[in-house]
């Protein structure tokens, strides 16, 4: 998260992808996904970023900071979530 943090996303996401072949938890694999989402939001990149706000989801569906951030990036970018 501290790459994240410091803007260096490509870093980020090595670590974020790391995690994800590590964790074996499905809510903890729900924060890793949507931190990866948060990053692909930042860099404009929408539709992966929704693609892993749903990934998310799947494995957390209490998760209200994703359903604002697909919200958002619908709302805005004029996406359809389906």
């Amino acid at each position: 998260m501290s790459a994240q943090s410091e803007g260096n996303y490509a870093e980020a996401l090595q670590n974020y992808y790391e995690a994800m072949r590590l964790e074996i938890d499905p809510y903890d694999r729900s924060f890793i996904l949507y931190n990866i989402g948060l990053i692909h939001t930042s860099n404009g990149e929408h539709t992966k970023a929704l693609e892993y706000y749903f990934r998310a989801l799947e494995r957390n569906p209490f998760l209200p900071q994703a359903f604002n951030n697909m919200a958002v990036i619908c709302h805005y970018v004029r996406l359809s979530p389906l």
